[in-house]
């Protein structure tokens, strides 16, 4: 009786040890929870969706006319550094658009353009056409993105004249003007 219970004991020993060092990957599927604290915007070098799972709390807000003191110091030489406009991708975005689809800036100044997508798990970007259809060279992480989260872009001197932006996932239906006077 007493063999049997050292063979035993052995053999539970053993598969132990073969269950532990084996290379195999366990069977399951379970992913763990995503951190509370998002990663910023392009820190791996990648575009990653924000890890935050919490809606907005502010309210889209207006675009603004006036120059911001607040503008990206990562936007770059080549825009960014005149007024600030803000546009939205609100919950529902692909079938509702942007918030505004109309916006205003001067001519000859580089502003600060920056994209909230507050569509949770949802891929969006924001590009921005020259009258003629090709696009205007932004600065900053343009890729696109599922939201929540936010970038800020910069956005080069254009002259005047009637400028089309767009959500290159959805463009029947996210799209805008930004007229420049």
């Amino acid at each position: 009786m007493r063999r049997l219970t050292i063979a035993l004991a052995l053999l539970a020993a053993t598969a132990a040890v073969a269950a532990c060092s084996a290379s195999a990957p366990p069977g399951w599927t379970y992913a763990p929870a995503p951190s509370a604290t998002p990663i910023p915007s392009g820190a791996s070098g990648s575009p990653a969706p924000s890890a935050s799972v919490a809606p907005s709390e502010a309210p889209s807000v207006a675009p603004s006319v006036e120059p911001s003191s607040g503008a990206s110091p990562a936007a770059g030489a080549s825009g960014g550094t005149g007024e600030t406009l803000t546009v939205t991708a609100p919950v529902g975005a692909s079938g509702t658009g942007f918030d505004p689809t109309k916006l205003e800036a001067k001519a000859d100044t580089p502003l600060t353009l920056v994209f909230d997508n507050q569509d949770t798990g949802v891929p969006h970007d924001i590009i921005l056409k020259n009258p003629d259809g090709s696009k205007v060279a932004l600065t900053g992480d343009t890729a696109i993105f599922a939201g929540p989260g936010q970038r800020t872009l910069g956005v080069p001197a254009l002259a005047a004249g009637a400028y089309s932006f767009l959500c290159e996932v959805h463009t029947t239906t996210m799209t805008g003007t930004l007229t420049v006077k």
